[in-house]
């Protein structure tokens, strides 16, 4: 026995409709990783869309648990919260190193000059 049979039909709808919700973002997410042709443009699924899916997950787990132990449940709250302020600061961190990699086989290759924002200083001779 699950428990999912005593919940009262006033939390079951909002609870489903996160599940579906969540589990749709997520999905979203996941394809436009496999879809997507470049690294920079495969950040965004993750970065945005999966941070939302697991968002309305989390809040679905809690409002489930909310109910059945008749007090409220705030673990999954930090957790959420964690999830939100985490994920985008790893996104960036995973561009500034794509871009600065990308910059530093453009400088070995001497063939293409890049006139951007992203500029590498030229390295120092011994």
């Amino acid at each position: 026995m699950s428990g999912a049979e005593l919940l009262p039909w006033w939390a079951a709808i909002p609870l489903a409709a996160l599940l579906l919700l969540g589990g749709a973002i997520s999905l979203i997410g996941a394809l436009g990783l496999l879809r997507l042709p470049s690294f920079y443009q495969r950040i965004h699924g993750p970065a945005i869309t999966i941070t939302l899916g697991s968002g309305c997950l989390l809040l679905a787990s809690m409002l489930y648990f909310s109910v059945l132990g008749s007090r409220l449940v705030v673990h999954e709250l930090l957790i959420t919260l964690f999830v939100l302020l985490s994920a985008p600061v790893v996104a960036m961190l995973l561009l500034r190193s794509a871009i600065y990699r990308d910059l530093r086989s453009q400088r070995n290759q001497q063939a293409i000059t890049h006139t951007g924002v992203y500029r590498l200083p030229p390295e120092e001779q011994d």
